[in-house]
């Protein structure tokens, strides 16, 4: 079984809304990650580290609409243009997919994702995607989450977690560190 797995910035208030604050990111404080914490390499590598088990990447439409333009060209991303990506919506079109960024397919649903892991490969990385992180740890899809937590508290924008009335899930600390700049790596594993 394949392993899907979170990795996204996020407030201490658990806001993991436009962190970057570039085009597609509306929050009115976006840009939190670079403009309000001092940049240290170290706090960041974590997203390096990623690059050795990712198989595959995953986004909700909104997402991939922000990062598949942006992140084909990218050399900080040149890593992921040849991965499988996948897209879970309802309603993109198929002729809406971003071309020359590798194999891309759209899972209509949390159950296309239940059978993706199912099959067989590596670690699948949710980038972003609020909403579906959401849906999906609802569903009991997600295995682990890397989360880098910053020291700042935004008050409103998408959380990564819901307030759904749902049973309790228990997570286990795989790994974590501290930084001089207030950021906080917490890696969880999901108890099953």
């Amino acid at each position: 079984m394949r392993e899907l797995v979170y990795t996204g910035f996020m407030s201490l208030d658990g806001v993991v809304d436009s962190p970057g604050g570039g085009p597609g990111e509306e929050h009115r404080s976006g840009g939190w990650v670079v403009n309000d914490v001092e940049f240290l390499p170290e706090a960041f590598s974590l997203k390096g580290e990623e690059l050795q088990e990712t198989t595959a990447l995953m986004f909700g439409r909104r997402s991939y609409e922000v990062f598949a333009p942006v992140w084909r060209g990218s050399e900080d991303h040149a890593a992921y243009k040849d991965l499988p990506k996948y897209v879970v919506s309802a309603t993109l079109a198929g002729d809406a997919l971003v071309d020359g960024w590798g194999s891309t397919a759209i899972l209509r649903s949390a159950g296309d994702v239940a059978e993706l892991k199912r099959g067989d490969g590596g670690a699948i990385f949710i980038h972003g995607s609020a909403e579906l992180a959401r849906r999906l740890s609802d569903e009991g899809l997600i295995d682990r989450y890397h989360l880098l937590v910053f020291p700042v508290l935004l008050g409103a924008g998408k959380r990564l977690f819901s307030d759904a009335d749902k049973a309790k899930q228990v997570l286990r600390l795989r790994e974590s560190a501290a930084y001089p700049n207030g950021v906080v790596k917490l890696i969880y594993d999901v108890a099953r």
